[in-house]
């Protein structure tokens, strides 16, 4: 008889216990989900993480292959405790889901590296699939944009829209007649998260309670969802142009400034103005004037060269990627989006450093 089979947390989300029993690898087998596993999925999904839904999700069709007679389900072990969820990165979790491995002699399957190699550690029997690639097919989402659309915006209940023509000359266009529905937009939510997930070029920059933002090539992705947002929402921005520095008025005398030495300069301007994009003109142009440039950027979306490296906030703070940065010793910083007051006084305290910067700033004047 074979051993019964003890998935993890990470094969339930990636949907492979499934996918194995519908190939029929696992046919009759023993699937023993422990409780551990149901309540980190749900701890993510009552906190509105897409990876929580998708566990669940996957839970779902295990009992449906289960009623079809496809596999033996069972749920056991200890369910674990608030404080035990709460340390769920540092290993709790994890511990308890091999636990019940161990209790029950069965194999386990995983396709967490680290999680692998403890489990094989401990003596028991492992089956490690790596994380599932599929390949990258274009977003749902790319229909709606055209080479002259700077953002879209999607609502439930609400007819999409979209921002098209030029920076500082736009309009918003309605994209359709029919509202979208929630199902339609929770659906596009969950390729989102799956896209970020599978392509090198993405990733998820912030999630919390009701909001996430995402950054996949050059485009960026907002997501808000109740609590936080009173239906689920999907706003995406793209660049629509790339401009050199030359390209802009007073580009000479701002050359000869930046030449002079480590400067401290402020761009200006309300949103959609333009201002990343000059930005990023700058940050070009000292590039091949053979200065070390670096961003410190949040989310990471600035359309610079690969030679320039771009930091996000380490730790969720800024300040100590400034300190990183200090090491590192860049001539010039472009700093995005400087909106907080600790965003002003990490400017100033590299400045004061003798790294030349150029800030970022939403105002409607520069003075």
């Amino acid at each position: 008889m074979a051993q019964p089979l003890v998935p993890d947390t990470s094969v339930v989300i990636d949907g492979r216990v499934s996918a194995k029993i519908k190939a029929g690898e696992l046919q009759g087998r023993r699937i023993v989900v422990p409780e551990a596993v149901v309540a980190e999925l749900e701890a993510q999904a009552n906190h509105g993480r897409e990876i929580g839904l998708r566990g669940l999700e996957e839970l779902r069709r295990l009992s449906e292959l289960a009623k079809l007679g496809k596999i033996e389900l069972e749920y056991v072990g200890i369910r674990p405790n608030l404080d035990q969820i709460k340390l769920a990165g540092g290993g709790e979790i994890d511990a308890m889901i091999r636990d019940v491995a161990l209790d029950l002699g069965a194999s386990f399957l995983t396709s967490d590296q680290v999680q692998s190699r403890v489990a094989e550690a401990m003596g028991l029997d492992v089956e490690y699939v790596r994380p599932q690639r599929e390949p990258i097919k274009p977003l749902s989402l790319e229909k709606y944009f055209t080479e002259d659309t700077l953002s879209v915006h999607l609502k439930e209940g609400a007819i999409p829209m979209a921002k098209r023509g030029r920076v500082g000359d736009f309009a918003l266009v309605r994209l359709g007649e029919r509202p979208l529905s929630e199902r339609e937009l929770r659906d596009l939510s969950r390729e989102i998260y799956e896209r970020a997930k599978a392509d090198p070029q993405g990733y998820i920059e912030m999630e919390k309670i009701g909001a996430a933002v995402i950054q996949i090539g050059p485009m960026r992705i907002a997501i808000a969802k109740p609590p936080f947002s009173d239906g689920l929402e999907i706003t995406a921005v793209r660049p629509v142009a790339r401009v050199s520095f030359d390209s802009y008025r007073h580009s000479t005398m701002l050359k000869a400034r930046l030449k002079e030495g480590q400067r401290g300069i402020l761009i200006a301007g309300p949103p959609g103005s333009g201002k990343s994009t000059f930005a990023a003109g700058v940050a070009e142009y000292l590039l091949s004037c053979s200065y070390v440039v670096k961003t410190l950027e949040s989310p990471r979306d600035l359309q610079v060269p690969p030679e320039i490296t771009q930091y996000g906030p380490l730790e969720g703070s800024m300040e100590a990627s400034a300190d990183i940065l200090l090491l590192v010793r860049p001539d010039y910083t472009i700093y995005d989006e400087v909106r907080k007051t600790r965003d002003f006084e990490v400017f100033a305290d590299m400045r004061l450093a003798g790294v030349g910067m150029i800030g970022v700033v939403h105002a409607n004047k520069p003075i």
